[in-house]
């Protein structure tokens, strides 16, 4: 068995696209996986599988929340090696442990490419800082989300790839979760 993260995108937020945390749990157990475990109400899931590739996971994933949930929503699977890897290769480390709540990782489709994450460092008019490795951005936002022009739709037209966004202090409760298997998350 490989432990896995599952990000949800965009539900939840401002009271649309609602998904109980318990409905997915259920929906994870249904699908022969276990021991799901969630985190807050963002849509955050640690769980247990094998034998599937994280794009088969994030496919099936897909189609049974749209089936069994009534909502479409996409699903970006990594595994805990992967999110091990996230947390280690993040390029703001001051960020990380002075601001971490202005500090997001988009967790992306497919790596950009260099010219576009050029192009949309070039486009920012305010203190944003981005940084892509791999199929991850990294961005800080010093003066906080709320307030940013960089938004999510500029990100993913720029990048040319669509991602889900995490906040560095749900990043690390996240990468903690899958270090100790049997932890209990909440949400």
């Amino acid at each position: 068995m490989t432990t896995h993260v599952a990000l949800l995108r965009a539900v939840n937020l401002a009271g649309k696209r609602g998904v109980a945390m318990s409905d997915l749990r259920e929906l994870f157990d249904k699908l022969g996986l276990p021991g799901a475990r969630t985190l807050l109400q963002s849509g955050n899931v640690v769980f247990e599988s094998a034998g599937k590739t994280a794009d088969q996971l994030e496919r099936a994933l897909e189609t049974a929340t749209a089936e069994m949930l009534g909502v479409a929503t996409e699903y970006f699977v990594r595994t805990a090696r992967e999110w091990s890897e996230i947390v280690a290769r993040n390029p703001f480390r001051a960020e990380a442990r002075t601001d971490p709540g202005h500090l997001l990782v988009v967790v992306l489709k497919k790596a950009p490419a260099a010219p576009d994450v050029a192009a949309l460092q070039a486009a920012i008019r305010g203190r944003e800082v981005v940084r892509a490795v791999g199929r991850q951005a990294y961005i800080t936002y010093p003066d906080g989300v709320g307030r940013s022009k960089l938004t999510a739709a500029t990100i993913e037209r720029m990048l040319g790839t669509r991602g889900t966004a995490r906040n560095w202090n749900t990043a690390r409760r996240l990468a903690a979760a899958m270090e100790e298997p049997g932890s209990i998350l909440t949400g």
